[in-house]
């Protein structure tokens, strides 16, 4: 195989061109039909490659066999976000209210990188076990049954035979030249709830006839914002935050509930069972003013999980990188289905351009350059696990 440095700089141009395609024309998560014929038909290019279409939706598997060894994946996602661009460059979105604002076409576009590497070294290649590309759909959203593409791909049996599956993550918060790695817990378990108070309503003139809901609320309230350092402890991470409170019509009216919607984020399991169980707590205050309450919890991915060996190879990889040592936040990734299964790890890939948004913001932009970085480090990692001397696992 060609040096890493030199097969991923040769390639900037095609990643560009790539990533601007797929910038051009985003899907929502289930929806990317389109954006699967596109990387089918550059994988089919390559003339080497034993692909499987529609896995688990649109998602896509490429294979490549290099002889007896372990078995590794690389995993990118495809899908969209409903956000309307507000960039002004040339290859903004074609599709009014849907954009790549977290960098899915970039992950994209980098696997499809990979797989040029892979092909044109294929001949004389010295690498020993088998290389599956994994382009994901529907990272962003779950279907009615709540799952996300990583679960309908993992559920399809194509993933089954994995040793290592190894991802990243655009990171516009740090600049090209760097990335950010975590062993362990990285990203957080995500649980949404809805809290119903009930009470019974009336005349707002006549308050002293009803079971106040809203009343009762403003309780709950108060011990659910409570959670966060009291009932929990300081030194774990997690983070109870309300995003929606709906309750009544009328001003004068007092309504017979109350809804409170709102997100869990934690790392360790033991912390996602006692946020759900302190909500319950929190809850039962209605009943000794009067009322009643229902608690529904959707429980939503699990922490993303990094293999600290996994991890070594990927700093390995990067040598000559900024390295930063940290996890990656309160935000959720559906990734960690998968390294809850298989042994698995994620890096962030500084990629903020001169001026940066973060992740999800309807101005979110790369450094495009730094997707010849994620090539280059998918290929090092590639020829440490699969080595001549028979893999790196």
């Amino acid at each position: 195989m060609r040096t890493a440095e030199k097969a991923s700089r040769n390639l900037l141009s095609q990643l560009i061109s790539w990533r601007r395609h797929f910038h051009q024309y985003p899907e929502l998560s289930f929806q990317e039909k389109r954006t699967s014929e596109k990387v089918e038909e550059v994988l089919k290019g390559f003339k080497v490659y034993d692909i499987q279409t529609k896995v688990g939706g649109y998602g896509v598997i490429a294979t490549l066999n290099f002889g007896e060894g372990p078995v590794i994946g690389f995993r990118a996602d495809m899908d969209a976000l409903p956000i309307a661009e507000k960039s002004s460059h040339n290859y903004v979105s074609k599709t009014r209210g849907i954009m790549h604002a977290c960098g899915h076409d970039a992950h994209t576009s980098i696997l499809l990188g990979l797989a040029k590497v892979l092909a044109d070294s294929y001949p004389t290649s010295r690498l020993k076990g088998t290389i599956k590309l994994i382009f994901q759909p529907a990272e962003e959203s779950c279907d009615a049954l709540g799952e996300t593409g990583a679960v309908k791909m993992l559920n399809s049996g194509y993933l089954d035979d994995l040793d290592a599956v190894i991802a990243l993550h655009m990171c516009p918060w740090r600049k090209r030249g760097s990335i950010q790695i975590h062993d362990g817990p990285s990203m957080a378990n995500n649980d949404e709830f809805e809290l119903i108070i009930k009470g019974s309503g009336g005349h707002g003139g006549y308050p002293h006839e009803s079971k106040d809901p809203i009343w009762m609320s403003s309780f709950v309230l108060q011990a659910l914002y409570s959670l966060n350092g009291r009932k929990v402890d300081p030194l774990q991470v997690s983070a109870l935050s309300i995003g929606q409170i709906h309750g009544g019509e009328a001003n004068n009216v007092i309504p017979d509930t109350v809804t409170i919607k709102g997100t869990m984020r934690s790392y360790l399991a033991s912390v996602r069972d006692q946020l759900i169980k302190e909500v319950e707590q929190a809850a039962s205050i209605v009943k000794t003013l009067g009322g009643d309450f229902e608690l529904h919890v959707q429980k939503g991915e699990p922490a993303l999980n990094n293999e600290p060996a996994l991890n070594q190879i990927i700093r390995k990889a990067a040598e000559g990188f900024h390295q930063v040592e940290e996890p990656f936040g309160m935000g959720s990734e559906d990734f960690s289905y998968i390294t809850n299964r298989i042994s698995g790890t994620m890096f962030f890939l500084g990629s903020g351009p001169a001026e940066a948004y973060g992740l999800h913001h309807p101005m979110f932009d790369i450094d495009e350059a730094a997707m010849e970085d994620g090539v280059k480090i998918f290929i090092k990692s590639a020829e440490i696990l699969l080595s001549s001397e028979g893999g790196g696992l």
